[in-house]
């Protein structure tokens, strides 16, 4: 310390300059020595769980088991069908990433395991047992976890971070409205401009038929929980009120709250919670790879599930029936398209019992699938949409329902005779995330994302095909535009699949966080749906990491099956 003042006077500095100065520093280095703690216990809390199996260098693996750059798809394939020799630089980024310092790995973090938060669609075990893997920071495709480790957001969040991490625009939306009027509400005809601004852009947006209101919620599940009071209040001022059952589909994922849930076709979603509710009706799912008959084609299929799906409205009786409910591309339950002339008889069918068509475009809309809306690209016709996750691109929570003119009327005539339409959110139209949903519109415009995602989406689904599609572990690889799920089953067969305590669906998506990137899993089927603004080379990468995945599984099941 004196010789910092000493030298500091030895430079014309007064006494007290010197001793400012000397402030300064010393703060400085109390700033930086907490910081270096924070990084160690960030760093041992996560070792903890990571060091629980030993991390695989990349350049340790037999040559054939490593990827190879997308330059030779197309070229010699090894007995499992996928090829074999990495880019050098895949193979150095990806054996980089697993370098970790011995000075840490000695500080592994003793205190106690789990966190206070009773997290969602987690097992208990693992937030009393385990640490989390804490995300700290995005920007573009990628995230970061607490330690610094970088990781492909495979799935964009949930499906939803279409423009990526850290998009100034949207942030700037949000901070000039905060800055302006960080809340009102729009109860009782009052409302902001930010709100009025969107639900007319979003009117506009919709092309498949015309729409005549927006009705703004905070998500996709309390928007198809809207959807559900909605179409009660409309049959109830047509004089319908038996009509009020609704039949989603099996596999289907509507959302978690108590109604939503109950349309959602999966059953983690209902079991001990008492669902599904009585008005709340399956009929199948349209996965044709799994459930078609021998020999039967994919419109023979669309055309079985269309006659299953009559003969259950007439089981039920017609005048019961309010509402069919549909996601263009089914996410959740695996990544399901509709098979071939699938929706253009389904609608059939509901329009000959004056049933209504609610769209599910939460996961769909807004690019995903190549068109805007996912009506778009299978030609529905619905009478109301769902909308939520890229609506703002995450950034801030907010959903809606748009609302066509012939069920508008009918709603606003009840209203005006009960005295008010009684359902709404403290932050429906939140300006603040109208504001950011705004400004994720004008991006999508601007930066002609939907071209973009028709352009690169054969490098993503061709090139996962070639890449992984002649593994015998691998099932099928079903997808379009930028939403993939490929599913795991032995011999190629939907009706072999491996053993439920093999968890070959968890083991991919560990291989594939080993080497950076995060995925969805559910059960043996693993899915992915980048950001929309990824590049052709960060496609490249996706593949190059998932083809390692595969076959790393291949000799995981190759040993399974030996020890059985």
């Amino acid at each position: 310390m004196k010789s910092c003042i000493n030298w500091q006077e030895s430079c014309g500095l007064g006494i007290q300059q010197s001793r400012t100065l000397l402030n300064i520093f010393l703060r400085q280095q109390k700033q930086q020595k907490q910081q270096q703690q924070q990084l160690i216990l960030s760093a041992m809390s996560h070792l903890r769980s990571v060091l629980r199996r030993p991390l695989v260098a990349l350049d340790k693996l037999p040559s054939s088991t490593r990827p190879s750059g997308r330059h030779s798809w197309n070229g010699a394939h090894t007995a499992s069908g996928i090829t074999a020799e990495p880019s050098p630089e895949t193979e150095r980024n990806n054996v980089n990433s697993h370098k970790v310092s011995d000075t840490v790995r000695q500080h592994v973090d003793t205190k106690p395991k789990g966190h206070a938060m009773l997290a969602p669609f987690t097992a208990g075990w693992q937030s009393t047992e385990t640490h989390p893997l804490v995300i700290s920071k995005s920007e573009g495709i990628y995230v970061y976890d607490s330690l610094g480790k970088k990781y492909i957001d495979s799935l964009a969040g949930l499906w939803c971070t279409a423009l990526g991490g850290h998009e100034p625009r949207l942030i700037d939306a949000a901070v000039n409205q905060l800055n302006t009027l960080p809340f009102y509400h729009s109860f009782w005809n009052r409302t902001t401009q930010p709100s009025l601004d969107l639900s007319h852009e979003l009117l506009e947006l919709f092309k498949p038929v015309k729409m005549a209101k927006t009705f703004f919620t905070n998500s996709g599940s309390d928007a198809n929980d809207t959807q559900v009071k909605l179409v009660w209040y409309y049959n109830n001022a047509l004089g319908r009120p038996r009509k009020k059952k609704f039949i989603a589909r099996q596999k289907a994922y509507h959302g978690s709250t108590l109604v939503s849930a109950s349309l959602s076709g999966l059953t983690n979603l209902h079991q001990s919670f008492d669902l599904p509710l009585p008005f709340a009706l399956h009929t199948d799912c349209p996965h044709y790879w799994r459930y078609h008959l021998p020999g039967e084609s994919e419109e023979d299929f669309s055309t079985r599930l269309a006659n299953n799906l009559e003969s259950l409205i007439i089981k039920e009786g017609p005048e019961t029936i309010a509402a069919f409910i549909a996601e263009p591309v089914m996410g959740a339950g695996g990544v399901i398209l509709p098979p071939a002339t699938y929706f253009e008889k389904v609608q059939e069918v509901v329009k000959k019992y004056d049933i209504l068509f609610i769209a599910d475009e939460v996961i769909c809309a807004f690019g995903r699938l190549g068109t805007m809306f996912g009506c778009e690209k299978y030609n529905i016709k619905p009478d109301l949409v769902s909308i939520a996750k890229a609506l703002s691109s995450a950034y801030i929570p907010i959903g809606a329902v748009l609302v066509s003119q012939h069920v508008a009327e009918v709603i606003l005539s009840e209203s005006n005779k009960i005295g008010s339409l009684g359902h709404g959110f403290t932050y429906s139209g939140h300006p603040v995330a109208c504001a950011v949903a705004l400004e994720a519109l004008k991006l999508y415009k601007e930066r002609n994302i939907v071209d973009h995602v028709k352009g690169i989406a054969p490098a993503f689904q061709d090139g996962m095909r070639r890449a992984i599609g002649n593994s015998q572990v691998v099932g099928e690889v079903r997808g379009t535009g930028l939403v993939i799920g490929v599913e795991f089953t032995n011999s190629k067969s939907p009706n072999d699949t491996f053993p439920s305590k093999w968890a070959i669906g968890t083991y991919v998506a560990d291989q594939c966080k080993e080497q950076g990137m995060l995925v969805r899993v559910v059960g043996d089927t693993i899915m992915m749906s980048p950001p929309l603004i990824i590049t052709e080379q960060q496609i490249d990468n996706i593949i190059c990491i998932f083809r390692e995945a595969v076959l790393r599984t291949e000799k995981r099941v190759a040993e399974l099956n030996l020890e059985s």
